[in-house]
């Protein structure tokens, strides 16, 4: 049923305008993108951008299966009753006024869900940002920055984001950024109608989307969710708000949704195999590197190698924090480290390599030892801090990213900017377009392995390859 809300048949534009504000962006989105036939909708105008405008749907000679509704909330009642004679089967209301604002707007909204059942249309949002599609490059959406026509690449990260302007900082955020490929986004709002455990199900079964990402204030059919979370082999990445009591508080207020109880979706995800996460930046982070990481078999530890005893430190601090275990290296795999070590030196773990930089250089020392750790049994992930400057060059992190690709470890890289900062962002994207996860501080390094273990033993327990 969600592909006649990402694959329709025909689009009306309720609110379109040539006046520089979000019904001229939602239909200029729309027109940039959709291949279909467009109909913008308002009186006020005969075209709009070289396209014929319709005064009102009544007056559109086709049937039509979608529209893309920004005028007031006021409206959308008779707005059904229009579509319903004109074939239409969904309704994605960006426009504010329905729940989030009081009883008034309750009513309306419960008006609407009420007449659009009677006429078997669906309703998305209201209050919301629409949707995305990284493939058919479907933006339907009141988006007003232009660089998603450059930046957006199709990919297999899908998101449900239930705030609509979060939305489309967070999806913008991840665009300028780099890195991760987009199948689809949904901005979902006060989902009076679609939610995201229908949204979740279409994803699970679409074979474009191979990582799952959410941002959920609340959870309409939580049961429904879990099973379809627990079931499927992709990972499935929640941020979910509103966990304290007055974050719950300020969700009601954002889009009328009732949080529930933190301890009940914590202990929930974790049995459904959900990787929580507890910020934006964190939840844009994993869908990455989850983005860039194919396989693992957790059954043993992660190996550190890093230029600085400190990190080193720091990092294991951290895996322990998570309760992930350290990797007892091998003594055959200290002894392959040390071949590339300074006779003076024994290399332990973690691995600060920094000597060993000293004698025989960044790129030889760091394939060498992540090779190494690679082959050893007791390693089953490898976390990687290394410097970027224009004496080490970025060769050896397409050897390592190789490497990971050989063994089928997961990798997280943390790396130091040494010199002009373009020196770091073009280390940064040699690494990112390699499917290898860059990370901008160890905490997320750690955060991001042990949420690549606890999928991968679902995948597991569940019988599915890893």
């Amino acid at each position: 049923m969600m592909d006649i809300f990402y694959h329709p048949k025909g689009v009306a534009v309720l609110g379109a305008t040539s006046k520089i504000r979000g019904g001229f962006f939602l239909f200029r989105n729309a027109l940039d993108g959709y291949r279909g036939k467009l109909y913008p909708v308002n009186p006020q105008y005969q075209e709009i951008l070289g396209v014929k405008c319709y005064p009102d749907i009544a007056s559109i000679p086709e049937d039509f299966e979608l529209v893309l509704y920004f005028i007031p909330a006021k409206f959308l009642p008779d707005t059904i009753r229009e579509c319903a004679k004109k074939g239409v089967k969904g309704i994605i209301v960006e426009s504010a006024g329905f729940s989030e604002v009081g009883s008034l707007g309750r009513a309306l909204q419960e008006e609407s869900v009420r007449l659009a059942r009677e006429h078997g249309i669906r309703l998305w949002g209201p209050n919301c940002m629409g949707l995305l599609d990284g493939h058919s490059r479907h933006v339907f959406s009141f988006m007003y920055q232009d660089d998603w026509k450059t930046l957006m690449q199709p990919g297999g990260v899908s998101l449900i984001v239930q705030s609509g302007m979060l939305s489309a900082g967070f999806l913008m955020a991840i665009l300028q950024r780099g890195g991760m490929g987009i199948s689809k986004v949904a901005s979902i709002g006060n989902k009076c109608d679609v939610d995201e455990t229908e949204l979740l199900e279409y994803y699970v079964n679409d074979p474009n989307t191979t990582v799952i990402a959410a941002y959920l204030e609340s959870i309409k059919n939580g049961r429904k969710f879990m099973e379809l979370a627990r079931g499927t082999s992709k990972p499935v990445i929640v941020l979910k708000a509103g966990r304290s009591p007055m974050g719950a508080k300020a969700a009601m207020s954002h889009t009328a949704s009732l949080s529930g109880e933190s301890g009940i979706y914590t202990g929930a995800f974790r049995q459904a195999g959900i990787v929580q996460v507890y910020d934006i930046n964190e939840l844009m982070d994993l869908a990455r590197g989850f983005s860039k990481t194919g396989t693992c078999a957790p059954s043993g530890g992660t190996a550190i190698l890093t230029f600085s005893g400190g990190a080193g430190i720091v990092t294991t601090d951290l895996l322990h924090d998570r309760d992930v275990k350290l990797a007892e290296l091998a003594d055959a795999t200290l002894a392959d480290i040390k071949a590339v070590f300074p006779e003076w030196m024994d290399p332990s773990h973690p691995v600060d390599l920094w000597p060993a930089c000293e004698k025989n250089g960044v790129a030889k020392v760091y394939t060498h030892a992540v090779e190494a750790v690679m082959k050893d049994p007791a390693v089953d992930s490898v976390i990687v801090e290394t410097l970027a400057s224009p004496r080490t060059g970025t060769d050896y992190l397409k050897q390592i990213a190789d490497l990971k690709k050989k063994y089928g470890k997961p990798v997280a890289l943390w790396l130091m900017g040494i010199g002009p900062r373009e020196v770091q962002e073009q280390a940064r994207a040699v690494a990112e377009d390699n499917d290898l996860p860059e990370f901008a501080e160890l905490g997320r390094c750690v955060s991001f392995i042990n949420g690549v273990r606890g999928h991968y033993r679902k995948k597991r327990a569940l019988g599915f390859a890893v």
